[in-house]
């Protein structure tokens, strides 16, 4: 009989065809081998597998969010607990905010021998089926853009991160958002929001100041944020005019379901905690308009709902940018739109570097009444009766 490594090779071969029966055939052969040898042969190769895409862009919390897409429940647990394996192999350095990132997805590692029976709830044959694809989805990731050293490379990085978690800036930004997130009358939710923003856009202009006569000033940075089904075009579409409104790029690559915001690390954690907020808003200001819209014609479709989603979102930008216009206004110190300047040139440069390959996509608008309660749901207390202009969205190839 084919020793294990073989028999694992015909089966991740057979996983990445289009023959069920065939990838049938090669489990079973799987099945039948010595489990010992079996499961050393599997760790093995999802060992090596994820260690590749650490230098190709991958960092573990993209890994966990397609993987959540791709696979089984189990398939992407499995997985999870692999990273704390392949962790063991790291060479030095390895970066603070990948074991971060280990932490925060609860990986965890409790010895190879029996790892995936220990895994496979009484139920070998499908713990295998999701080894296996785990392997076929992971050996063919592509490159993405690497936003941060990886592990065992240089340890060069940006001289400051993200404002910690615990700053006092931060926790009234929160506050504020979780209001708006809870109240039902939607002109308390803008204002809220809009005064989130403009706290967020102060704080931005004293960090890029302060940063300005720095020794070694901080370089732009990037982030990725998910757009999982349905009305992902639409998610990927406020992330983007949440990213304008601070001073930041996003670039969204629809297939692998993320999008890429690059910017200062002030401005990628006002869109990080803007984006999460207002999604929650836009969500339930759309249920909300399905049950207005009931009412009146019986009828749901999915055009009405990416147009209020995609309305929403170009209405919210808008207030955004005018709270940020506000805030800048406000510092009036001469030093700020040269330092201004210089940082948006950095932030497009470092586009042009990452993602050579924009392509941008017009948004069509499927539903006029969504598009205008979308609209409405977004700026209620002064609704622009006007169509508001369209600006394409921009994706990776």
């Amino acid at each position: 009989m084919p020793d294990a490594e073989q028999v694992l090779a015909d089966a991740l071969a057979a996983a990445r065809g289009t023959d069920v029966r065939a990838a049938e055939r090669a489990l079973d052969r799987l099945v039948v081998g010595d489990p010992p040898a079996v499961d050393a042969a599997l760790l093995t190769r999802l060992t090596r597998a994820v260690a590749r895409l650490w230098p190709r862009g991958w960092q573990p919390v993209d890994l966990e969010r397609i993987a959540t897409r791709r696979l089984t429940p189990r398939g992407a647990r499995l997985l999870r607990d692999v990273l704390a394996a392949q962790r063991r192999a790291l060479g030095e350095p390895v970066p603070s905010w990948f074991d971060d990132q280990l932490a925060e997805l609860g990986a965890r590692w409790d010895g190879d021998a029996g790892w995936l029976d220990r895994r496979a709830e009484g139920d070998r044959i499908s713990a295998l089926r999701d080894a296996v694809d785990a392997l076929a989805l992971v050996a063919g990731l592509p490159p993405i853009a690497v936003l941060r050293p990886p592990p065992g490379g240089p340890a060069a990085a940006p001289r400051a991160t993200t404002p910690a978690t615990g700053s006092r800036m931060l926790d009234r930004v929160r506050a504020l958002l979780a209001k708006a997130e809870s109240t039902t009358f939607p002109a308390e939710a803008e204002a809220l929001t809009g005064k989130a923003q403009e706290l967020m856009a102060r704080h931005s202009i004293d960090a890029a100041l302060l940063d300005a006569a720095a020794e070694r000033p901080d370089r732009p940075g990037g982030v990725r944020l998910g757009t999982d089904a349905p009305y992902a075009a639409a998610k990927a579409l406020l992330i983007q005019e949440v990213a304008a409104a601070n001073r930041c790029e996003s670039i969204w690559s629809d297939d692998l379901g993320f999008a890429t915001v690059l910017g200062f690390p002030a401005d990628l954690a006002a869109v990080e905690l803007l984006y999460t907020s207002l999604l929650v808003q836009a969500t339930a200001a759309m249920l909300r308009g399905r049950g207005e819209r009931r009412k009146g014609s019986g009828r749901r479709t999915k055009g009405y709902d990416e147009s209020f989603l995609n309305a929403f979102a170009l209405r919210i930008g808008e207030r955004l940018r005018a709270a940020t216009a506000a805030a800048a206004e406000e510092r009036a110190d001469d030093r700020l739109l040269p330092v201004l300047a210089a940082r948006s040139d950095a932030v497009k440069e470092r586009v042009d570097q990452l993602f050579p390959g924009v392509t941008r996509h017009r948004l069509q608008v499927r539903d006029a009444e969504g598009w205008t309660s979308g609209t409405t749901a977004a700026d209620r207390a002064s609704l622009d009766p006007g169509a508001p202009a369209r600006r394409p969205l921009r994706g990776a190839r």
